[in-house]
């Protein structure tokens, strides 16, 4: 059996010459045509890129580098700047909202929530049989998601102050009332219950808002991790859809019901995850076990070495967290920036 396709959305910021957000998502998908898929996010300063379905990560990798060039160039058209950065460098922390009849309603629903959400994510699909399937996998993959968390950790610099938090988007981000992990999901029908649950309450607009940092893909047949900052390079991204892949993989190899976790132990790894990135200690939510992030990191290498033998994906994953070990992910090369006086925002600015 072929190990399963991938696709990745990116969302990245738009930002003016000066570094603050750039309301011109609509000029900027207009300049570039329907070549590409990149479509409009909740806020005026942010463009999405959907990549098309993989095969492998190579045309993976080929696919985000051209769309982030051709989005670069588009910016640039309207005297703006594309940057991989998962949270406003400048500015204030209300955004416009875009002009979209479901944005809209979300602002007018939510109202500052709304506005303050013009943060940037990457997702991760990855084919799964059936739906069912799905929340079995993310039943499996709970635990380590604080683990991707850290490994591509990429904001902590917000509107100019240093946040103390590697994935300050992940604090703000948990602020939707279904967000963050989620419950261990016993059937489709608790699912379902769940769903309606929020639904009747009003908490949310439709089932689409199913904010988890995993979930069962409305629209496609897939899963969807969404746990991650939009990483700094294509190469984090790449590393970071790779490893999805091979836990997805794992899971489905597996089967059962995956692993139940304490809530509060991983409510403790991911806190660490978010506030700490790669740089410090960790909590294996399975275990409750204090340790590093790299001894971590480790662990989960052994746990999907099977699929990455699978995927010829062995030393990718190795060089890749290496590199993020040795010379810091997203979140540490800003953070130097930052302190050393250095201009952060010109070092996650994506090049034409």
């Amino acid at each position: 059996m072929k190990p399963p396709l991938i696709g990745v959305e990116e969302e990245l910021l738009l930002v003016s010459t000066d570094g603050h957000p750039l309301p011109r998502n609509k000029a900027v998908l207009e300049d570039l045509g329907d070549e590409l898929d990149v479509a409009l996010e909740l806020t005026r300063a942010q463009v999405e890129i959907n990549t098309p379905v993989c095969a492998t990560a190579d045309e993976l990798s080929g696919h985000l580098n051209d769309m982030r060039s051709a989005l670069a160039a588009a910016a640039a058209e309207e005297g703006g700047r594309l940057l991989a950065i998962a949270v406003p460098p400048h500015g204030r922390p209300a955004q416009l909202v875009t002009l979209k009849p479901r944005y809209q309603e979300m602002a007018a629903r939510y109202g500052q929530l709304a506005r303050e959400q013009g943060v940037c994510g990457c997702h991760v699909h990855v084919d799964v049989p059936d739906k069912d399937a799905a929340l079995s996998v993310c039943n499996h993959l709970r635990p380590w998601l604080p683990v991707l968390l850290a490994l591509t950790a990429n904001s902590p610099v917000y509107l100019d102050q240093d946040t103390g938090f590697a994935s300050w988007r992940w604090i703000m981000w948990s602020r939707w009332p279904c967000s963050g992990p989620p419950p261990y999901l016993e059937s489709s029908e608790h699912y379902d219950a769940l769903v309606a649950m929020h639904l009747a309450a009003g908490t949310l607009m439709d089932e689409q808002m199913v904010y988890w940092d995993i979930r069962p893909s409305t629209h496609l047949p897939t899963v969807e991790v969404r746990v991650s900052d939009v990483p700094l390079t294509t190469d984090e991204t790449v590393l970071l859809a790779t490893l999805a892949r091979a836990l997805v993989m794992t899971a489905l190899a597996d089967g059962g019901g995956g692993p139940r976790v304490d809530s509060e132990v991983l409510r403790a790894a991911y806190w660490l995850a978010a506030r700490d990135g790669v740089t410090a200690g960790a909590v294996d939510a399975r275990t409750a076990e204090e340790l590093s992030m790299a001894e971590l990191l480790e662990r989960l290498q052994r746990e999907v070495a099977p699929a990455l033998t699978e995927l010829d994906a062995v030393d990718l994953v190795r060089d890749g967290i290496e590199r993020a070990l040795r010379d810091g992910n997203g979140a540490v090369r800003q953070r130097r920036a930052f302190r050393e006086g250095a201009d952060f925002v010109a070092l996650t600015q994506v090049q034409p």
